[in-house]
């Protein structure tokens, strides 16, 4: 297109090899070039920008020093890799990112030899660096040898405990490896300046092992009675200079602060570490969010996660709404129950925006946490509450809670903690794919003893469901909702207590029953309806509860009809699984039943719009109807039932 950037010097990457072509110079022109190539494609596709702009020197640098795909180089989470996948190969396909069929928004091991190590959730690079050192140094086969293993891991990601477990591991066996801490707006980071950058000039044109040893002789040439003065100063200088103190604790090596933005530093830096470096080392490297485009550097998140836009004012193209969000609604619901009891309080993991709980903080400053990317503390921190007497909502992606289930088991369930477990993005999530996808919780939680488990079929019933959490105080009780608009339906001014355990007839109809969990609500109603043109009337049920299940309408329902088909927006194991249990028990399959459970296939489900991901699934209306005819026995055209 006429309107795309001039890229003279990008257009001669095919792969990371040609940038070793490049003097230092062009190199600093070729990253202007890919600043301005990445805002191009993410403005056609929308995707995670202001992580990738913040990190485009640094990628230059690495790709130009290292050797990837020898060299391992790793990105923690990896929503900053569209600079990276530019320069390794895909440039042709970048403006496919995120779209069904197009290149994944994270690096992804089937995608390319250049993506070593797949990501999207935070915290794994540097446990993952460390299993590739160690398996180079045990002579492990790899299709693409074993060189180096760098992680890239921003100061976020540090929050969490995996990435301290990983580097007290990394230091204790004491491998070659590399850590850069992508720093954007950490507090350990002292300011940058004149003697930041004349320490980093010192490590790089010395043997940083060298320069330790002198420092430590010099020391020793004192008079005794300053000899301990002198070390005393050194530590305090190096602690308020350097920050590196927590690191070098844990076995590595630290270098900078250095600015992540000037090539003038991280190339000589990264020069010397590959050509010196014996254990672990960690380079501190500062950069800023957004980088480059005014547009993302001026936004409250820089520019983090985007739709489609206009380069030159930044504005987003989102399509109207018709209806708010899951996400608002459950944000706007917890609002109107915390301003009337002043014990509830909300925690979230790293994501106020994610899941609505910025208004939440913006209101109720003192009640509301946000604790980093650290879901097994916020879980635990959440039943500490509970046991304190406060009534914590502990909202979290479907996706990230996963990496809290340990703590949902032994600090909350059997103690019967009364934590109300929020959990957005139920279900598939769209363009983020696999990794974003919230497929298990239903099965995880419906498990354990004691845990309430309910699901919203619309906005209106999350409202209910926020209330009912709300006035729940027997014990932990979750709810689920997916991400984007609700259907349009009418809201309520305030959200009901529903009773635990029971569901809904929303339309009555004879010979097969459709029992929904979830937002498949929508799509069952709408099977239904082009059903009536072949005579055939399903009764449309919400169980509304996965747990404790509505015994008393699931054995009408199967007294009822000739056949039961449940519908969940999760993978096998759950609501349709205990439906199936209760039935058996019952004996009900004895006398005849025809029953269906309609889940997520027993596959990761690739990127692509939610309507093209249920179609994969085989969970739309289309398939629901045909699902229907097929257990009645009646001629289907579609095939996929």
């Amino acid at each position: 297109m006429s309107d795309r950037p001039t890229t003279p010097l990008l257009d001669k990457v095919q792969s990371p090899a040609d940038l070793k072509q490049f003097s230092d110079a062009e190199l600093v022109r070729l990253a202007h070039e890919l600043r301005e190539e990445t805002i191009s494609a993410v403005s056609e596709t929308g995707g995670h920008l202001g992580a990738g702009l913040g990190v485009v020197e640094l990628t230059v640098a690495l790709h130009a020093i290292f050797d990837s795909p020898r060299d391992k180089i790793i990105w923690d989470v990896s929503h900053q890799c569209y600079p990276h996948k530019i320069l390794t190969g895909r440039r042709d396909r970048i403006r496919t990112l995120r779209t069904e069929g197009g290149l994944s928004g994270f690096t992804k091991r089937s995608e390319s030899p250049y993506d070593c190590f797949g990501a999207g959730h935070s915290s794994t690079s540097i446990s993952a660096a460390l299993g590739f050192a160690v398996a180079r140094d045990l002579g492990g086969s790899c299709d693409t040898g074993h060189g180096d293993a760098i992680a890239v891991i921003g100061d976020g990601s540090m929050s969490a405990g995996m990435a301290f477990e990983a580097m007290n591991n990394a230091g204790h066996l004491g491998k070659r490896m590399i850590v850069i801490l992508n720093d954007n707006d950490m507090s350990i980071a002292p300011p940058t300046g004149a003697l930041s950058s004349y320490l980093s000039r010192l490590y790089a044109e010395a043997p940083f092992q060298d320069f330790k040893a002198a420092a430590k002789g010099a020391v020793s040439l004192l008079p005794e009675p300053f000899r301990e003065g002198a070390k005393r100063a050194k530590e305090m200088l190096k602690g308020m200079t350097v920050g590196g103190t927590l690191f070098e604790e844990l076995g590595f090596s630290y270098l900078g602060p250095i600015d992540g933005h000037d090539l003038d530093q991280l190339l000589p830096v990264l020069r010397t570490v590959r050509q010196r470096a014996t254990g672990p080392i960690l380079i501190h490297a500062l950069t800023q969010k957004g980088k480059g485009y005014h547009h993302a550097e001026n936004s409250p998140d820089r520019g983090h996660a985007r739709a489609k836009f206009d380069v030159v004012t930044g504005k987003q193209k989102k399509a109207p709404s018709n209806a708010p969000s899951y996400t608002k609604v459950f944000a706007d619901a917890l609002l109107q129950e915390a301003a009337e009891d002043p014990q509830i309080c909300a925690v979230t993991a790293a994501m106020p925006d994610g899941t609505g709980l910025d208004l939440f903080a913006d209101r109720y400053p003192s009640r509301c946490f946000d604790v980093g990317i650290a879901e097994q503390h916020g879980v635990t921190f959440s039943a500490g509450l509970a046991a304190g007497g406060m009534k914590p909502f502990c909202a979290m992606y479907s996706t990230f809670l996963q990496r809290g289930y340990d703590q949902v088991v032994h600090d909350v369930a059997i103690q019967r903690l009364p934590v109300r477990f929020a959990i957005d993005r139920a279900g598939l999530v769209g363009a983020d794919g696999a990794t974003h996808a919230g497929s298990y919780d239903i099965a995880f939680m419906s498990n354990l003893p004691g845990m309430v488990v309910m699901a919203a079929a619309d906005e209106a019933e999350l409202k209910h469901m926020v209330a009912t959490a709300a006035a729940y105080d027997d014990g932990p009780i979750a709810f689920r909702y997916p991400r984007g608009e609700g259907e349009g339906v009418t809201m309520p001014d305030r959200g009901e207590v529903l009773q635990i355990g029971k569901g809904r007839i929303v339309q009555e109809g004879a010979r097969v029953a459709i029992l929904s969990f979830g937002t498949r609500l929508g799509e069952s109603l709408k099977a239904a309806e082009s059903l009536r043109a072949r005579g055939i009337t399903p009764t449309v049920a919400d169980a509304r509860f996965a747990k404790p299940l509505d015994r008393e309408l699931i054995l009408q329902l199967a007294a009822d009809h000739e056949a039961l088909i449940t519908i969940e927006e999760g993978a096998v194991g759950g609501f349709g699984s205990l439906v199936a249990q209760l039935l058996s028990d019952e004996g009900v399959f004895d006398h005849g039943l025809r029953f269906r459970s309609m889940v997520l296939p027993d596959t990761f489900i690739d990127h692509a719009s939610p309507r093209a991901m249920y179609d994969s699934a085989a969970m739309n209306a289309e398939h629901i109807e045909a699902k229907v005819l097929s257990v009645l026995g009646v001629a289907s055209l579609n095939k996929q039932a």
